[in-house]
């Protein structure tokens, strides 16, 4: 080991202190992030030709649910740090503890049931929604690099990091690899110009922006299991790569129904459901 050579990050977790709340970096950039996705994601739905207030609308409840169940599983997955102290759920919820994986599921089955109870053209919001969500996860990922409480494995490597401030969530002194702040954060943006230079430039259906998304993040979420030592195990994997095989086969499912399902017409991306989708305003109960 050469724990000299990597990157050291001296800086405290905890922003301040308010009442029984601490606000930690992480939760700073989660909230940033989440402004910032929430942004693209109304920008494209406009660029699709998707009304953007409705855009909106469902960022409003996608968003919230997306938080909930980020916690829940998080707590799910580490109940015996919060089965003495139920409350720290509530209170503890803004130094860190969410799951990706439950805030893009619960994220995507909110706005999934407002799309439906509206009624509205469902894949064109979801193809908007995808770059947006994977540049919020990017930003998020600053506060887990600052905060250290994603446990890497250790490294010799030049560009490890070590974790040196007395409040730090990682193993002090100890040179790990960058797994959620460095190799994620970098491997979300490479997927956002994938989705935005690429797929979505290529797609001619409805719902293969948000297909691909799923398949990348997957699979790089898969691939970064091995490098951290903070993840829950089942059936002899890390309990990310047993959802990660959930979303995968998902996408795939997806895909399928995307490639035999009746094509649009040549020439149409997202405006290819125009006549499925209500005028803006119209659909509502």
């Amino acid at each position: 080991m050469l724990p000299f050579l990597a990157i050291e990050i001296h800086i405290d977790p905890t922003m301040a202190e308010l009442g029984p709340f601490t606000l930690a970096w992480h939760g700073f950039f989660t909230a940033v992030g989440i402004v910032a996705g929430v942004w693209l994601a109304i920008r494209m739905a406009r660029a699709r030709g998707l009304d953007p207030n409705v855009a909106q609308e469902i960022a409003l409840v996608g968003v919230p649910c997306a938080i909930a169940g980020a916690r829940l599983f998080y707590v799910a997955e580490h109940w015996d740090r919060f089965s003495d102290d139920p409350l720290r759920i509530v209170t503890g919820i803004t130094e860190g503890g969410i799951t990706l994986y439950g805030g893009l599921i619960g994220g995507v089955l909110g706005g999934l049931a407002y799309g439906l109870y509206r009624r509205l053209p469902i894949l064109p919001f979801l193809d908007a929604a995808a770059p947006g969500m994977i540049l919020g996860q990017a930003i998020g990922r600053l506060g887990d690099l600052i905060n250290g409480e994603h446990r890497g494995t250790p490294t010799d490597l030049p560009w490890a990091v070590r974790y040196t401030h007395p409040n730090t969530l990682g193993d002090p002194g100890v040179a790990v690899h960058p797994t959620a702040g460095g190799y994620e954060l970098l491997g979300d943006l490479a997927i956002l110009a994938i989705l935005l230079l690429v797929v979505a430039r290529v797609a001619r259906r409805p719902g293969w922006v948000f297909a691909w998304y799923l398949l990348l993040y997957a699979g790089l979420r898969a691939s970064l299991s091995p490098f951290r030592l903070d993840e829950a195990g089942a059936f002899g994997a890390a309990v990310p790569q047993l959802v990660g095989i959930g979303v995968i086969a998902a996408a795939l499912v997806l895909s399928v129904y995307l490639a035999t399902h009746r094509r649009a017409p040549a020439g149409a991306g997202a405006e290819a459901d125009a006549e499925s989708q209500p005028p803006p305003g119209d659909g509502r109960r």
